[in-house]
């Protein structure tokens, strides 16, 4: 959080998360990538989203994007209902403190909104919840204090290259520099990512 604090307050360019968030750090620009992300990723997460996502790339993830959102009363106090560019999400709880603020999950994204229930699920500050990209989710309003979250979103670039999970269409794949959002010109996982219990 003081690195997060630091780097939020300095006057170094800045990127917006994503485009629904606009308080937040991608933490690429402080370059947690290589030396801490794509370690969790491969050796932590992995072994994970195989057991519990095989049927929706879990096994394959080979590239991601992090970054921390940031809840504030006099800035973003909510999230509306939304899927995410990804095939699994970590979202952690960062901290600081704050009131009210949970997740609320419908169905998947193909379910029509008007057939879904939504379950509430409080977010405790040091816990992290893994789902579904296209699990249908949101973040009601805090109503006191700041709240930062941990949000990885993983991408398999097998799933990535047959159907975008954003527009449902098929990719043109060319070449590009990066993760690229997930997709690749490979039709298997880059040779130094190996998909865990296949």
């Amino acid at each position: 959080m003081e690195e997060l604090e630091h780097f939020e307050q300095s006057a170094a360019p800045k990127g917006r998360p994503n485009t629904m968030n606009q308080y937040g750090i991608l933490l690429n620009e402080l370059g947690f990538d290589e030396h801490f992300i794509t370690p969790l990723r491969e050796q932590y997460l992995l072994p994970l989203t195989s057991l519990l996502y095989p049927d929706c790339g879990g096994r394959c993830l080979d590239s991601h994007k992090a970054f921390v959102v940031k809840y504030d009363i006099n800035e973003d106090l909510d999230l509306s209902y939304h899927y995410d560019n990804a095939e699994v999400t970590l979202n952690v709880s960062l901290g600081k403190e704050f009131t009210e603020g949970n997740l609320y999950f419908g169905d998947m994204r193909q379910v029509p909104v008007s057939e879904t229930e939504c379950s509430e699920v409080e977010h405790r500050v040091t816990e992290g919840l893994l789902h579904r990209g296209q699990h249908m989710h949101g973040a009601l309003p805090i109503s006191s204090g700041q709240r930062w979250n941990l949000i990885i979103w993983m991408r398999a670039s097998q799933e990535r290259n047959k159907q975008c999970p954003m527009c449902n269409r098929t990719p043109t794949l060319v070449e590009a520099e990066g993760f690229a959002d997930g997709f690749t010109k490979h039709s298997e996982p880059p040779q130094n990512i190996s998909c865990a219990l296949t």
